[in-house]
């Protein structure tokens, strides 16, 4: 998937995958990971979502990645305050506070650039990429986390024929079938949620699942 189409999508407004507000699994599941508050945490391709400030607000360092310039300044606005980025290797990085965001290609981060003792959080990286991309990505997420380093990945799960995605039906086959090279995989939660997504229903959509994984870098 170019990235011309993420561009494209931020360009016209259509972010039906950003929620506005914080995924409650994060808020749910994420004291489970027994992370001290000062633990740093990686957001691969966080769009504007504002589980970056509940994270900060928990007391971590942020180090979030996104792709389009827009919904990093749009995240930012949000907060009350669009800083100047900074170059930063291949990406361009914006700071406030504890929150930091790398506006750039993902694959294109370096571990220099993420925290040694970095924790990470998933929620919309994995099931954006499509399958030929998915292996690349875990791959890269490996490369910028320390063994022992852990994490929550969120998930989508339903006939993938109903619906062209993203975001793209991962099911825990396939999560273990990515990550089990790299990552030992708990699955901490499974929810039935169509009734939730109308835009799911009106394509046909029979069945939808959200699933939850503990991670934990090999």
């Amino acid at each position: 998937m170019e990235a011309a189409f993420w561009h494209d999508k931020w360009e016209r407004g259509v972010t039906g995958f950003h929620l506005d507000h914080i995924n409650p699994y994060l808020a749910e599941h994420w004291p489970q990971l027994k992370l001290n508050a000062h633990t740093p945490v990686l957001v691969p391709l966080c769009g504007k979502s504002l589980d970056l400030a509940y994270l900060a607000g928990e007391g971590h360092q942020v180090v979030g990645v996104e792709l389009n310039t827009l919904a990093v300044e749009s995240l930012f606005a949000q907060l009350g305050d669009v800083p100047k980025p900074q170059a930063d290797g291949a990406l361009q990085r914006y700071q406030l506070d504890e929150l930091a965001v790398l506006q750039g290609d993902f694959f294109q981060v370096t571990p220099g650039q993420v925290p040694a003792d970095a924790a990470f959080y998933d929620r919309a990286a994995l099931i954006a990429l499509p399958e030929a991309m998915r292996a690349r990505y875990v791959t890269k997420l490996a490369e910028l986390v320390h063994p022992g380093a852990v994490g929550l990945l969120v998930t989508l799960d339903y006939p993938q024929d109903t619906m062209a995605g993203p975001p793209f039906a991962v099911a825990e086959g396939q999560v273990r079938e990515y990550l089990e090279a790299h990552f030992d995989v708990t699955q901490l939660a499974s929810h039935d949620v169509l009734a939730d997504n109308p835009r799911f229903v009106a394509k046909g959509v029979p069945w939808l699942k959200e699933q939850v994984y503990h991670l934990v870098r090999r």
